[in-house]
């Protein structure tokens, strides 16, 4: 059975993943700088000597990387980088700058820009973090740097990804990479990427 690493996983499970992960052939790790959604492993995306070098066949990671600070971003690819085998990948969303700054733009900064299961969500709550998590205390939903398609995909190969595609997905306004550490045919990647994403 191949595993992957679920990043900051929060109190998520595997069957909100994507569409390959929810698969029996996959085992989920969650990890976590939480102890309280009792990750498997405990750790930081900065840090994460809590898991052996290509130990994991992929890494998920879903709205975690905007948490970090600019300077940060590149330590924790390097660690995603390092902990998934020769022959993996990993699968990461975050938020889309391009799209949310149009609304921005056009002076809708605490309009709904689409509604989640936390309520309705505004171009600032997706900017700056989700206003009533910040509210509440928990300052771990704080948003610190941002992406654009560009600035993502340099950054994946900085750190020693080989290949890399992103699409945008407008309507929550965020971008799904998935990048791995081997290079493959366009036929493989294209395979890899519908294999994971809808």
């Amino acid at each position: 059975m191949k595993s992957f690493l679920h990043v900051g996983c929060g109190p998520k499970r595997k069957d909100q993943t994507t569409k390959g992960f929810k698969s029996d052939e996959w085992n989920e790790i969650r990890f976590d700088i939480d102890e309280l959604v009792q990750p498997d492993l405990v750790g930081t995306m900065t840090d994460m000597s809590s898991v052996e070098t290509e130990s994991v066949d992929a890494l998920f990671s879903s709205h975690n990387i905007e948490h970090l600070y600019p300077h940060e971003v590149s330590v924790a690819l390097k660690e995603f980088y390092r902990v998934v085998k020769a022959d993996g990948f990993v699968v990461i969303t975050c938020p889309d700058l391009v799209s949310v700054c149009k609304l921005v733009a056009e002076d809708k900064l605490t309009e709904p820009a689409y509604t989640a299961p936390a309520g309705s969500i505004t171009p600032l709550d997706i900017l700056y973090g989700h206003r009533p998590a910040l509210a509440q205390g928990n300052l771990y939903m704080a948003h610190r740097c941002g992406f654009t398609k560009k600035t993502l995909s340099v950054d994946l190969q900085n750190a020693g990804f080989a290949m890399s595609g992103i699409v945008t997905r407008p309507k929550k306004f965020e971008l799904w990479a998935i990048a791995s550490k081997k290079t493959m045919s366009q036929e493989e990647f294209a395979a890899l990427f519908k294999s994971q994403l809808d």
